[in-house]
């Protein structure tokens, strides 16, 4: 069973919608590829991808292990190589909430969660992935 359709909506644009849920996302052309950067560009949502499968992991492991990571947030930094075109590096700066209510052992819980995301496995070896815990 398909998991979504991506329709090209004209003007370097597209729709995609996640059958499941009818949820939409729109991209754009990035403004240094032709477009507006009205919308995420699909290398945007690739990096950003990432930060949501990490925030995702470390809050499975958050309930598996009694604690809590709402209101954690991600910054996302994306920077595009060439020949070929593709995404060199990711940063993301994980920002965890509350961070006086976490011992080491949470906060080793909560970063070997985010290197176990699909979405870091999924990634060409060559892409750089530099991830900053920033405990607040």
């Amino acid at each position: 069973m398909a998991t979504s359709t991506v329709t090209y909506t004209g003007n370097l644009r597209t729709e995609a919608k996640h059958l499941a849920s009818g949820c939409t996302i729109c991209t754009d052309a990035p403004t240094d590829n032709h477009g507006k950067g009205e919308c995420f560009s699909p290398t945007d949502l690739v990096a950003t991808a990432l930060a949501s499968c990490m925030l995702t992991i470390m809050g499975v492991s958050a309930q598996a292990h009694g604690f809590s990571i709402d209101g954690a947030r991600a910054e996302v930094q994306k920077v595009m190589g060439t020949n070929p075109r593709r995404i060199a590096e990711i940063t993301i700066d994980m920002h965890i909430p509350n961070s006086q209510a976490l011992d080491a052992r949470a906060r080793r819980f909560i970063e070997l969660a985010a290197k176990e995301c699909p979405v870091g496995y999924t990634l060409h070896p060559d892409t750089q992935k530099t991830i900053n815990f920033i405990y607040e």
